[in-house]
């Protein structure tokens, strides 16, 4: 372990001693060290002017861009808190979370403008100034990766010049740096929100130190050095892409190929063009790139290091295989973590050279995972199912103005999940489910995972999600939403009958309905109360 720093002092480390070394690569256009560190501070600057202090919230509402990267160091420079929204989230949602902060400065992209004026249109709103960033700022004159369509239609939009909005670019083109600033590694830098074990979403705290402590075990685990390329695809504004993309190549000084959002087209011409050597995926992104046409004429044997989670489709030892075979190359791909925003993700990493499949993998040095009984809080043995607890220097500090919800999930040290799993014999953690999204069928615990999991085993299954369905014989069964596979054709009974031979009957659906595509956050993971909607 290094001396502990905040990963924005690891920032100006790299900008002191590789100041013209590209830190971001973004569709051809290289950004420094220097030009980095030199923005961020400029930023951090500019805040303290408006008379932002240490501690307070400021909001990102924008996807994957150099600029994201401006802002969220900037913010921490001078010791506010890093708030990320998703650009997926809506004006009630966006509303929610800025009201629960009681945030005064946003910085959002200009095409999520209108839904930033509703949010100050809302009684008592408290935002008082906008960072408008333009995405086309910092696009090259000749692009040399496939541009995806919103970048397109900004490079044709006018730049936002409203009253009320400042030009992020402006602000971070003055130069200026900003007046130290003492804080501690326990201080809060970062708060993600997250529906915890239960209720609304909620602002998780982690400091300078959680952070810290997580990014270090996270490089070494996966091998991340300043001779790596990393590709970054998965959303940045996510636990888990902020984890791979915002901390890790900054912490370990690498090059990092930047992309607004996932196209196959686009994600292999850049491992290709730039020989990545380190990408973290979402199993249907390695999916998606086999299925592309032509894209066997990429080369991709520069891939190294492949670490994937199972979202929608299940990362099985078969498909790594199919993916190894694709690159044509070493790369080693497995299921990259089991993790939470409550602990800055990664409690767990897959030993390479011991991959254990339909597990994610065994505690990362300095982590502690115990399975409690959830009716007695009793510890339980190896390979009995309870409550994941976790312990480790990346718990979270608690919930934004919820102490009766942190006092709930944090305790005595440990993060009290909501999540089911069991620890086999040599430590290998398995993720069953959610306590909360578990069906309750004749008495029966069934969790969604499981089915899922089996389910996608059917050769026409392409996804599937199962949610819970009330029933007055059972109390509640299973209802699976499924896609099938390009030109494949299945029945809902060919699929009942095959589950009733491939599962226990009690898991077994008894509803079916095909969807073209499964709802699912920024970052893949299914949304499976919008199912129960539908």
């Amino acid at each position: 372990m290094t001396t502990p720093a905040p990963l924005h002092e690891h920032l100006c480390r790299h900008a002191r001693e590789r100041p013209d070394a590209a830190a971001l690569l973004w569709y051809g256009r290289a950004i420094t060290w220097a030009e980095l560190d030199a923005m961020s501070d400029a930023f951090a600057a500019r805040l303290q002017a408006l008379g932002v202090g240490a501690g307070e919230p400021v909001v990102l509402f924008l996807n994957n861009c150099p600029q994201y990267f401006v802002a969220h160091y900037g913010i921490q420079k001078m010791g506010a808190i890093v708030c990320p929204s998703g650009p997926l989230n809506k004006a009630h949602e966006l509303g929610y979370q800025v009201g629960d902060l009681q945030a005064r400065v946003i910085v959002a992209a200009s095409d999520l403008l209108p839904i930033v004026e509703q949010v100050r249109g809302q009684a008592g709103s408290t935002l008082a100034h906008v960072f408008a960033v333009h995405y086309a700022d910092w696009l090259p004159e000749v692009p040399n990766l496939p541009l995806p369509a919103e970048l397109q239609a900004a490079r044709a939009a006018p730049r936002i010049r409203q009253a009320d909005c400042e030009d992020f670019e402006a602000a971070v083109q003055s130069g200026a740096c900003p007046a130290p600033v003492a804080r501690g590694m326990d201080d809060v830098a970062l708060m993600t929100y997250t529906s915890g074990t239960t209720g609304l979403p909620k602002g998780a705290m982690l400091s300078f130190a959680n952070a810290l402590f997580k990014t270090e075990v996270t490089a070494q685990a996966n091998d991340f050095t300043q001779q790596s390329m990393v590709l970054s695809v998965a959303p940045l504004y996510h636990i888990a892409g902020m984890l791979m993309g915002v901390n890790v190549p900054i912490y370990a000084g690498a090059t990092q190929v930047l992309l607004f959002r996932f196209d196959p087209q686009a994600l292999l011409q850049a491992i290709a063009t730039y020989r990545v050597t380190h990408w973290y995926s979402i199993a249907p992104m390695n999916v998606a790139c086999m299925q592309l046409p032509g894209a066997e004429h990429h080369d991709l044997t520069s891939l190294q290091r492949n670490p994937v989670t199972s979202f929608g489709i299940m990362f099985t030892e078969p498909l790594a295989r199919q993916w190894q075979d694709f690159t044509r190359g070493s790369c080693l791909s497995y299921e990259a973590a089991y993790g939470l925003s409550e602990t800055h993700t990664m409690d767990t990493g897959m030993p390479v050279r011991a991959i254990r499949w339909g597990t994610q993998g065994k505690p990362m040095p300095g982590v502690a995972i115990r399975i409690l009984d959830t009716a007695t809080g009793a510890e339980l043995p190896r390979g009995e199912l309870g409550e994941i607890t976790v312990r480790s220097p990346g718990n979270f500090q608690g919930y934004w103005n919820k102490p009766e919800a942190t006092a709930a999930t944090l305790r005595d040290g440990w993060v009290h999940t909501g999540d089911m799993g069991r620890l086999d014999a040599e430590g290998y953690l398995s993720f069953t489910g959610r306590m909360k999204e578990m069906i309750k069928v004749s008495g029966y615990s069934v969790f969604p995972e499981e089915v899922e999991t089996l389910l996608i085993k059917h050769p026409a299954v392409a996804q599937a999600a199962v949610v819970a369905e009330p029933d007055a014989a059972k109390g509640e069964v299973v209802k699976a939403f499924i896609v099938t596979k390009p030109g494949q054709s299945l029945t809902a009974e060919a699929l009942i009958a095959w589950s009733r031979e491939n599962m226990a009957t009690y898991k077994a659906p008894r509803h079916v309905r095909f969807i073209d595509a499964l709802p699912a956050t920024g970052a893949g993971k299914v949304l499976r109360r919008l199912l129960k909607d539908l």
